[in-house]
């Protein structure tokens, strides 16, 4: 052909000459020059683009596992959590943080009792009330009742319980001709009831001498209604008066007992303990804890399993990790080679993998944490949705005592959950690790 001019074969000597462009000076080389060379290498596998689809898939899912397990446990154990707040601080609403009753008898004596426990260190104050059981009669429709009979005069008392009251409890007191009574919200729809209706109160009577006597019928008038969100109280209890309370009951001076309320409700079983030091035999001293031990005791046994069980999905998400890292060795059995050829200890090659799990281990916590945060915040509301989606109920008051799903996120839980899920995803890999460490170069490239 056409010989080249001397224009041409100088420009291309030139190019020639132009001095190579550095291995490192790449945008995509820059990105980590500080990283040691492990860490560095781990990371460029993760990104590589020429990686097995497959393998990819299975490093996507392990992730995807590895968060699904945090965040649920996130979730299950907040919901735990706040189901437990929620029912003690409905129970502290309405039950005294320690009730002491006169040893299964009424107390004509409660004054002198009532003076030595304000005495004690922790006591914020002392109130007696009445209780009595009895039988609620509105056309027809007849539910039992638990009537306690409270003072309406304000103290650290009667502020707890007034949160759930929808009418102020000095209502109680108020000059009327039969006595007044609130009602717990699901009580009064039994008996298809509403404030200003009246209902026919039967009460039991039980004279030492004689034995059983006729019923006392006594009309009350429903003042107002109450709703604490457990079905235990909104069911079957009934406030009034204790001055009326007495009247009813028969009871004169006499009380069943004194509810006392503390500045710390936590250390409700230790004042107990000092209550019944203090009053000897003659009353009985239970915190509110031991009113509902069972349930409690039931609730932590079942966070406890519930955390053992849901945490097989992180063991499933870290066997999907052992997975991809197999195969990502094979995959790389070549490259594992020439690095051990190029002076690269078996120890480097084994931190190269094991980072590799670190980042997808903290890669899974870290979006399992955001999602079991999300969740449990509207976890309530989705629950609420769901069911009125599909009209099926989740939550029955009967059943949970509450009739909602309350969430508490307890960081404490969340560096459990996050410790254990990261401590099991990065053990997964330490046997595909191994096995990298292990690759023979001259095997392994002389079937290249």
């Amino acid at each position: 052909g056409k010989p080249a001019s001397r224009g041409a074969l100088t420009k291309r000597a030139a190019r020639f000459r132009t001095p190579a462009k550095p291995p490192h000076s790449g945008p995509e080389y820059c990105a980590l020059p500080s990283l040691p060379l492990p860490l560095f290498i781990g990371y460029r596998y993760l990104r590589s683009k020429q990686r097995n689809r497959f393998a990819a898939f299975i490093g996507l899912a392990s992730v995807l596992g590895i968060a699904l397990g945090v965040a649920v446990l996130i979730i299950v154990l907040s919901v735990m959590n706040g189901f437990e707040r929620e029912v003690t601080q409905h129970i502290l609403g309405m039950t005294a943080d320690v009730t002491v009753f006169g040893g299964g008898e009424p107390s004509d004596d409660w004054h002198a009792a009532a003076t030595q426990v304000g005495g004690i260190n922790g006591v914020q104050s002392v109130a007696p009330f009445i209780h009595g059981s009895a039988m609620l009669n509105r056309r027809g429709h007849v539910q039992g009742i638990e009537i306690y009979g409270i003072p309406v005069t304000p103290n650290a008392e009667s502020a707890r319980l007034q949160r759930y009251l929808k009418a102020p409890l000095t209502a109680l007191a108020a000059p009327s001709a039969v006595p007044t009574l609130f009602l717990g919200a699901t009580l009064a729809e039994k008996l298809e009831a509403k404030p200003g209706d009246v209902a026919i109160l039967i009460i039991p009577r039980w004279d030492p001498k004689n034995g059983l006597r006729a019923p006392l019928y006594q009309q009350v008038k429903i003042s107002a209604l109450f709703s604490v969100g457990m079905h235990e109280f909104d069911s079957t209890f009934g406030l009034m008066d204790i001055r009326r309370a007495s009247e009813v009951f028969e009871l004169g001076d006499r009380v069943s007992g004194m509810r006392v309320r503390l500045y710390d409700s936590q250390a409700a079983p230790l004042a107990a303990r000092s209550i019944q030091a203090v009053l000897g035999n003659r009353y009985l001293a239970f915190d509110w804890s031991q009113f509902h031990r069972n349930f409690f005791q039931a609730l932590k046994s079942q966070k406890r399993i519930l955390f053992l069980i849901l945490s097989i999905i992180i063991a499933v998400a870290a066997f999907n990790i052992v997975a991809s890292m197999v195969m990502l060795v094979k995959e790389k059995s070549a490259d594992i080679a020439i690095l051990r050829t190029l002076g690269l200890s078996s120890s480097k090659v084994l931190q190269i993998f094991i980072t590799q799990g670190i980042v997808i281990a903290a890669g899974g916590v870290a979006l399992g944490i955001v999602c079991g945060l999300a969740g449990a915040r509207y976890a309530n509301g989705f629950m609420h949705w769901v069911e009125r989606a599909f009209h099926v109920q989740f939550i029955k008051p009967d059943v949970y005592y509450i009739n909602y799903l309350p969430t508490e996120v307890l960081w404490s839980d969340i560096a459990v959950v996050g410790i254990t899920a990261f401590v099991i995803s990065v053990v997964a890999t330490l046997y595909p690790a191994a096995q990298a460490a292990r690759v023979a170069p001259t095997d392994t490239l002389r079937f290249e």
